[in-house]
């Protein structure tokens, strides 16, 4: 199953980076999207795989605190691929 925002198929998209953050418990993967957009370039997109279900709420929320965009994600086996576009 994927999100799709606009016409964007997530599950078609090429992230500049992707972050392995399953296992990790809450907050653990949203520190580590923080930590790993500083490496992405503006425009670029940042993939994190989650396997804690908050996760998709917490990167949204920061997200759109802090100027970037949440494009949605991508439920897969076992986690879940959040896709953010650094915006700044």
């Amino acid at each position: 199953m994927s999100t799709i925002l606009g016409e964007t198929d997530l599950t078609e998209l090429t992230a500049a980076k992707i972050v392995d953050a399953r296992g990790a418990a809450c907050p653990g993967p949203l520190l580590e999207a923080k930590k790993a957009m500083s490496s992405v370039a503006v425009g670029d997109v940042l993939e994190l795989w989650s396997s804690d279900s908050q996760t998709k709420n917490d990167v949204a929320a920061w997200s759109g605190k802090v100027g970037h965009e949440f494009l949605g994600i991508v439920a897969t086996e076992g986690y879940e691929r959040v896709f953010i576009r650094r915006m700044k």
